[in-house]
């Protein structure tokens, strides 16, 4: 597997300054932040390139060797790569022998050396996560606004009061695994035999079991219903905008910890302003004399009103007046942006004649 280039993931020079690739990740990491819409896996990756070039340590490692070795400096050779490429040679020291598995290798060496990160054990009880879209019209972006969203979800059961038991009974010890949740699974590698541990099949992981499931729940401790979630809609959201509601979503089995609720972004489009980022444009069409003589017109705004501007007098088509504060609100901050006016000149189709005289005497003198 190819090592990520730290530098080119927060787009640095290999020479760059502490300062420089703190701003740098700031940027990128404002740009691709899950909550306003980015790819969290680059999010991740980007963080994952700081933590290494923040660190004077983990920067000089990873300049010398291309990798940081965390964890086992005392069990592995400086500069030698734990990713093997055994399987590429022509013999393959005999792993390519019927029986092996070559997937398991990385766990075997985890097994046998110590390398790699110690593995977290599973939430086998938290709640799935949830994801609605919401669809809302610029109008409603501009402010602040509670919405309520009905959803089919998983409750707490309220028989059991979660606990997946009939009330007034036992919660025992899973007899399999005795409370530990975890029984060891035997693998036979090139090596010889490795123990690993593995999810109990009998109590699911959670080392015990109900003597009497509960007769709604059937033992989950949750149930599935209709369910009204109130949540608060920032103001300045934008289309594809991820929002995260944490411990809206599905309920955990057993009383285990709530799942979160996703809320993805529509904004509709708009019959008369185009949004970019925070600001809005609109197109306004006036006369020819209006553009010669100049005038002073009324403008519609997103808030349904109308506002005064005035045209001065030689105005070509194409020109764009900037209005300031009249835009769309910033997301979950104070202040507006801005809104642009581009000028449109009418040529009418028809003229009558009264209307083609009066042209004809402007035509001679020039205009």
């Amino acid at each position: 597997m190819a090592t990520k280039d730290y530098y080119q993931v927060l787009g640095v020079s290999r020479d760059a300054s502490e300062d420089d690739i703190k701003k740098a990740y700031r940027k990128l990491a404002h740009q691709h932040h899950p909550d306003k819409g980015g790819d969290a896996n680059k999010f991740k990756e980007i963080n994952e390139a700081y933590q290494v070039l923040s660190d004077k340590e983990k920067k000089i490692q990873y300049d010398k060797f291309g990798r940081v070795f965390e964890g086992a400096q005392n069990n592995q050779t400086p500069g030698w790569d734990s990713q093997w490429s055994w399987g590429n040679q022509s013999d393959n020291f005999g792993f390519g022998q019927a029986g092996f598995d070559f997937d398991d290798l990385g766990d075997v060496v985890e097994e046998m050396f110590g390398f790699g990160s110690p593995r977290q054990k599973k939430n086998i009880k938290k709640g799935e996560d949830i994801e609605v879209q919401i669809e809302l019209s610029l109008e409603e972006i501009l402010a602040e606004r509670d919405q309520e969203i009905v959803l089919t979800k998983m409750v707490t059961c309220a028989r059991c009061q979660g606990k997946g038991a009939e009330p007034g009974t036992p919660i025992k010890e899973c007899f399999t695994c005795r409370g530990t949740g975890e029984v060891q699974q035997v693998k036979r590698t090139f090596f010889g035999s490795i123990t690993k541990p593995s999810i109990c099949p009998e109590c699911g992981g959670e080392g015990n079991r109900p003597q009497k499931p509960c007769n709604v729940c059937r033992g989950e401790g949750r149930i599935k219903e209709r369910e009204t979630i109130k949540i608060t809609i920032p103001s300045g959201v934008d289309s594809n905008q991820i929002l995260k509601f944490k411990g809206k979503g599905n309920a955990g089995r057993k009383n285990g910890q709530t799942g979160d609720l996703y809320v993805r972004i529509s904004v509709k489009r708009h019959p008369v302003f185009k949004r970019k980022g925070d600001d809005l444009y609109i197109f306004l069409p006036i006369s020819f004399a209006e553009a010669v003589l100049g005038d002073e017109l009324e403008i519609p705004t997103i808030e349904r009103s109308t506002i005064l501007m005035k045209i001065p007098a030689g105005t070509e088509s194409g020109k764009v007046f900037r209005i300031s504060g009249r835009g769309v609100t910033h997301f979950s901050s104070q202040g507006r942006g801005d809104l642009y006016v581009e000028i449109t000149i009418k040529v009418p189709k028809k003229v009558n004649d009264k209307q083609r005289e009066a042209l004809e005497k402007l035509k001679k003198e020039g205009i």
